[in-house]
Formats: C-alpha cells, structure tokens, sequence
C-alpha cells in the first residue's frame, strides 16, 4: 500500500448496516479521522436483526469459537484465518472496554448477552460509535446499482431515487436473504455475481423444519434437550459433525429449537438435490445400550412411569403409542420385541419432515461469495480492487449461539480496517 496522501479523504461507502457494516464503519472511520465514511441502510434505524436476536436480548458472542462448527463449501483454512483474525477475547474486550458494554454469560448456554438483556443497546452503541468516529448513517435508502471504476477511478454507488454516490472504496455488508422482514432481500448478492463474483447457491440455514400432514401437532409447546443426528450426511468441515445436541421444541407445523435449527441446512440442501435427508433423534442424548439396560434391570414398576421419569409426559405418551406398548406394562413382563421398539424409538426415532420455513425464519443464509474470491489479509474483492465484503453475504455460517455475530464482528472489522488503510488512486 502506498503512503497515506490526500486521496485518502475520497469517501467509502459502506451498504447495509448491520452487524458487519455498522462495524466495518466503525473500524473505517477510525482510520479515516478526517471523515467519508457513509452508510447506506434501508432501515429506519440499521441493525435490525441485532435488535430481534435472541428474543431482544442480543446474543453478542459465545463463550467458546471453533472453527470447525462453521459450515462453508469454500476454503475451510479461510474460513478459519478470518474468523481468528480477530480472537473471541479480544473480542469481548473490545465491546467491554471500548464500547462499555458489558456482557454476562449465562452459564447453562454459553452465551454472552449484554449485562442490561437489551439488544437495543448493541444496536444502539454501535451506531452511535460509528457517528462519533466521524462516519454518517444515511436511513431508509436502497442499492440498486453498483459500477466499479471505468472512465473515472470512482465507483459508483446507485441509490433509490436516482441519487448516486461516488465512492473511492466500497464495502459491500448487505447480508443475504434471512428474515426478509428485517431488510434483507439479496440485493448484494446480487450485484456481486453481476460483477463476476461466484456465488454459491443461497439456502435458508438454521430454519425450523416442517412436516405437512403435522403428525406431532398435538406435542406443540413440548421441549426437551435432544441429540439430533443426520444420517448420511456429509461433514461440515470433514470431521463427522454431523450431529447436534440442544433444544427441541415441537410446533404447530413441525420443529424448531437450536438442535434443530443447527442441523436444518443438512435437510435444506438434501431437498433441494431432490433427495431426504434422514434425521433421528435421541430424546434423552442417550444411547440405545442406556435404555436398553434400564428396561432389563428395572423390574419394577411400569414402562409409562419409567419413560415419564426421562421424558415429558405427552411425549412418553406418544412413544408408547406409536410403539404400540402399554402404559401400565410391567417393566419385568415386557416382551423382547417391546424393548426392541422402545428402545429404537428413544435413542434413534425418525424425525418425518417435509420442508422448512424457509428464509422467513432462517436465521442466516448458507452458501454466498466463495471465500476464494477476497484476500484473507483484506477481505478486498480479488477481482475487484476498491470493494470489500464481509458479514453474511460470504460463504460461511456457524451454529445458533452468537457465531454468526462473532463472524459478522471479526470480517466487519478486517474490511473496514483495511478500506479504511487502502490508497486509492487519484481521479
């Protein structure tokens, strides 16, 4: 990069203001003191899904970030280096210290929330420390076009209206198409595979499953801790993590809980190739053996009371039945046969499903911008100079539990940092 000179007051444009854009203008403004750093945000306030994240309490971070939990179909190794660039501790330190936000872990998830339960108060902060550095937040304005430098060295930043701004870097932080509701709608995906970039297919990720009839209607509200397993699925990142343990939630229309919401993108993808994903579920995360030693050596008492002590009530009562097995059986006078389907049932019961909410409910979006196409050290466009990506519309998610937030953080601030340093060349 060539030395700082008066180049460096062209302005960046920053599109979306979310978590990574409000971020990444953030960390552009503080290297660009001098100002020109604008944000441009369809929302009447930015950071719309910063506000509804866990049940309005904003879920900042988790407590522990392994790369190998994050899914993507691009460069696993760049996945990794920009997820670390910027460790978990630093940072909490960074929303702790620098922001004065303080954040608790609530010990039975391993979340971190903010210390109020407000996730108004992320949102807020964050827009108020880009204004404070110097940046500027235009509301309730849409990208429709983007033109990479041609005549001139700007490029061109088209919005609703008919206004255009010129920009010597952009940072493109528009999310994908997860919960519409909140502004996303594709738009930078879009306008980044019109100008070359490879997108892998967009899919709804950590969406609640349906199943149409709704064979489990009448178990809507019930919820326990599970082990779900897809079976034959391939690996995340090629180490077997197939496999989810969490909350499951039974609704209306099919199933929802983090342990159904981390493992959906098998099914999603599976229906989309045409083909069903198998999925089975272990009610109480125990194995097979477990049961079938507690059914052999309780012999007293009965099955419905055995099952009751480890399951909710309507669901033993719905195994039972589906078994075909008794209530009040005698634990010493239940057949082979019985237990063979009993046990089955508890530690390995097919899930039926038929679909998904989609990208009404997901929670991010799969697939994006292949990692390929940025520079690790930069996330700068290898095919664009002058435009950098972050936040969600690249080719990784990770599970429910503040990851994506920890993703949105860490490539925010790399872009942002590293538009803010760039030199652009005088027009």
């Amino acid at each position: 990069m060539s030395p700082k000179g008066p180049e460096h007051d062209r302005p960046i444009v920053v599109v979306g203001g979310g978590a990574a854009g409000l971020m990444a203008a953030l960390f552009a403004a503080r290297e660009r003191p001098s100002g020109g750093v604008t944000v441009v945000e369809r929302s009447r306030d930015g950071g719309r899904k910063i506000l509804i994240s866990g049940g309005g309490r904003c879920n900042v971070l988790p407590s522990q970030l392994d790369p190998r939990d994050y899914v993507t179909s691009s460069s696993p190794h760049s996945l990794r280096n920009l997820l670390l660039s910027w460790p978990l501790r630093e940072q909490r330190a960074f929303f702790e210290g620098e922001l004065s936000l303080p954040l608790a872990l609530e010990e039975e998830t391993g979340k971190l929330f903010p210390v109020s339960n407000r996730a108004r108060d992320v949102r807020d902060t964050l827009v108020r420390s880009v204004t404070e550095a110097g940046g500027q937040i235009l509301f309730r304005r849409s990208v429709e076009g983007l033109e990479p430098p041609g005549a001139t060295s700007s490029w061109r930043v088209h919005l609703d209206g008919g206004e255009t701004l010129a920009a010597g870097v952009v940072v493109m932080a528009s999310g994908g198409l997860s919960v519409p509701a909140t502004g996303s709608d594709g738009t930078g995906l879009r306008l980044l595979s019109g100008l070359g970039h490879t997108v892998r297919t967009p899919y709804p990720a950590l969406t609640p499953l349906l199943t149409d009839p709704p064979v489990h209607a009448g178990l809507a509200g019930v919820s326990l801790e599970v082990e779900l397993t897809a079976r034959g699925a391939p690996d995340r990142l090629g180490d077997g993590r197939s496999r989810t343990q969490g909350g499951f939630l039974f609704t209306h229309r099919g199933y929802s809980g983090p342990a159904v919401l981390d493992i959906s993108h098998f099914a999603v993808q599976a229906r989309a190739r045409g083909r069903t994903q198998t999925l089975e579920v272990a009610w109480t995360r125990e194995s097979e053996a477990t049961w079938e030693s507690r059914f052999i050596e309780g012999s007293k008492g009965s099955v419905g009371a055995l099952l009751r002590r480890h399951l909710p009530g309507r669901l033993a009562d719905r195994i039972l039945t589906e078994t075909g097995v008794p209530t009040s059986r005698a634990l010493a006078r239940l057949k082979r046969s019985e237990r063979t389907a009993l046990v089955r049932a508890l530690a390995a019961y097919p899930l039926p499903w038929t679909g998904d909410e989609g990208y009404r409910k997901a929670e991010v979006t799969g697939g994006g911008v292949a990692l390929e196409e940025v520079h690790p050290r930069t996330l700068e466009s290898r095919i664009h100079p002058g435009l950098f990506l972050c936040g969600e519309l690249l080719d990784a998610f990770g599970p429910i539990g503040g990851y994506n937030f920890a993703w949105a953080w860490a490539t925010g601030r790399r872009a942002g940092r590293s538009a803010g340093a760039a030199s652009v060349a005088s027009p």
